[in-house]
Order: structure tokens, then C-alpha cells, then sequence
């Protein structure tokens, strides 16, 4: 089966990380993003991906078809005119009457995917939410979705959808997306998917529902540290290193060196990082870093950045360097 994964985004919240890197290969408890989604749609069945890419894409396009060994294709969105416009550059490479799998690329998610893929119908994630206003929300009732509608004013249901679409028939949905572009059918400025599988519903397409519960966002510097944490939960760290006292839940990469330090939890140390004499928790440490003489809380430290000194909190892009007196 296919799968669309839309990593186009430019991630602006993410800055300076973002900077030099796409979004979805930023690390989160040893692997980028765009990894721990990769290894569930795999793992479900998913043979064939269709990769929308923009910012850096050449950076995303290199790392996926290194490190997997499904199929590829590379879609580059030139326009951002929305999420069905991105999905719609994809229809030369979906026939009309096969299943698709739409998944957005920079959340990570916890669910069992094998049974969605298998639904006799078209269904959608959806998570309860405290606030609606912020996402497309879908509006159920005997069994099925009576209403999909995209970031309400005023609330008319707590079930978000999250970024996780399953549809039994691609055909109908590019004919929707092409029925929105065609008629320049907007919300908020943009071709919504939303409003394109609400065109399918009130076609007649049955769409169902299925629970995330876990839903982790990747798209600030303290939501990424807080979905490091989640993600690191169980990881325990088997190996010994010279003066150092680990505190699990870690990941530690098998090349990072570590000498005379205290480490974690919830800390992510990447490939080739060095660290030495220093106290890090609750942080993400970049591959190649170098971190000597500091303490670190709830920090990001880039790729091949240089970080010594004394305590602070950091939040430091790629091949940065910083002395703290």
C-alpha cells in the first residue's frame, strides 16, 4: 500500500535548528522524526512511500532512501497554497481505485496501524481536545462522520483530527481536491484536506474514526523535548562509561563519547557527540557536539555545535559555539 507523507513545512518555531536542518530530521530520542514514523508505516504494511518535500528536501530525500528500502518518490511542493494542493501534486503517481494512506510528517504518533489500513471504510485519527479551535475537527454520530470541518470558530466538536487519514479510494479524493482548486474554494487561505474529504462525505463516502491517544508533537523547542521524554520512557542504557553515572531513561549513541559526567534522564546523546565533565537532563544533544564543563536542563544542542561553561539553560543551532564564564 501506499502512503503521502507531506515534510515540506520549513518548521519557523524550530529556529535556529531549522536553519541548516529540515524539521523532520531533527533528533528525538535517537532517531529524526521522520524515523519513528517511517519504522511504524513500515511496520504496518506500508511498501511504497510519496514524499512531499520543499525546504531542504534534498537533505530528507537523501536521508529516507539511506536509510530505508522501500520505494520512493520525491514530489517538491513549489507553492504553499495548502494541505490538499500539497496531496493533490501527488495524483500522477495514485491510481484511481487503490487504498491510500496520508499521514502528516512531522508528528509522531503511537497507535497500531495494521488494523486501520485493513478498515472496510475511509476513516481518520482523532484525538479529544481541550481547545477544537486550533484543528480540523470531525463531528460523529451513528456510527460514522456526519461533518468534518476546519478549525471552527466556535467549537462543534473536541475530536481533532491528527494527521492520520486513511481513504479506500484515491479517486475520490483527487476529484474533490480538484473540485476545490477548480472552483478556488478556500478556508483561511488555503486548499484544506478538510474541506476536500468533506466534499467526499457529502458524496456519500462512509468515514469512520479511529483513537490516538498517543499524538506527539515535534513543532516547538519544549514540545520536542517533551515528546523526547515520552519516547525515552522505556530506554534503558546497558553500557559503562569512565566515570560517568547515567540516569536512565537515556538513549546514548553507541559512538558518543562520555567522560566524568552525570546524564539524564530523558536525554538524547547523538552519533559522535563528546561529552565531558558535565550534568545533562532532560535535553537533546546533537551528533558531533562537543559539551565540556557545564550543566544543562531542557536544552537543544545542535549538530557539531560547542557548548563549556557553567550552568545555563541552552537552546543552540548547528555548528554554533558558546563559552559561558
Amino acid at each position: 500500500m501506499k502512503a503521502i507523507i507531506p515534510v515540506a513545512g520549513v518548521g519557523t518555531r524550530l529556529r535556529p535548528h531549522t536553519f541548516s536542518r529540515p524539521k523532520v530530521l531533527l533528533n528525538v530520542a535517537g532517531k529524526p522524526i521522520i524515523g519513528h514514523i517511517m519504522d511504524k508505516l513500515i511496520a504496518a504494511g506500508i511498501d511504497e512511500a510519496i514524499v512531499i518535500v520543499g525546504y531542504l528536501g534534498d537533505m530528507v530525500e537523501e536521508w529516507m532512501v539511506k536509510n530505508y528500502s522501500i520505494k520512493f518518490t520525491f514530489v517538491t511542493q513549489t507553492e504553499i497554497l495548502g494541505l490538499a494542493h500539497a496531496i493533490w501534486m501527488c495524483k500522477p503517481y495514485v491510481t484511481d481505485n487503490e487504498p491510500l494512506f496520508i499521514i502528516l510528517g512531522d508528528t509522531i504518533f503511537d497507535v497500531d496501524l495494521q488494523p486501520v489500513l485493513q478498515s472496510p471504510f475511509s476513516t481518520l485519527g482523532v484525538k479529544e481536545v481541550e481547545d477544537p479551535r486550533r484543528f480540523g475537527v470531525a463531528v460523529t454520530g451513528e456510527g460514522k462522520i456526519l461533518k468534518l470541518v476546519e478549525k471552527p470558530d466556535t467549537p462543534v466538536s473536541n475530536l481533532a483530527i491528527v494527521g492520520l487519514y486513511f481513504l479506500q479510494h484515491a479517486g475520490t479524493l483527487f476529484a474533490s481536491i480538484d473540485y476545490l482548486i477548480s472552483n478556488k474554494i478556500k478556508t483561511k487561505g488555503e486548499y484544506q484536506l478538510t474541506d476536500a474529504l468533506q466534499f467526499m462525505i457529502e458524496g456519500g463516502e462512509h468515514f469512520t474514526t479511529f483513537p490516538v491517544h498517543g499524538w506527539y508533537d515535534c513543532g516547538k523547542p519544549e514540545t520536542l523535548l517533551s515528546t523526547n521524554e515520552i519516547l525515552l520512557k522505556n530506554n534503558v542504557s546497558t553500557k559503562e562509561y569512565p566515570g560517568c553515572i547515567i540516569n536512565d531513561p537515556v538513549f546514548i549513541a553507541d559512538n558518543a563519547v562520555l567522560e566524568n559526567s552525570i546524564i539524564g534522564p530523558y536525554t538524547t546523546i547523538g552519533e559522535h557527540a563528546i561529552i565531558k565533565n558535565v550534568i545533562i537532563k532532560n535535553s537533546i544533544i546533537g551528533y558531533s557536539a562537543r559539551v565540556a564543563h557545564i550543566m544543562l536542563s531542557h536544552s537543544i544542542v545542535g549538530n557539531s555545535a560547542f557548548i563549556t561553561g557553567s550552568s545555563q539553560e541552552i537552546n543552540i543551532g548547528d555548528y554554533s559555539e558558546i563559552r559561558v564564564g
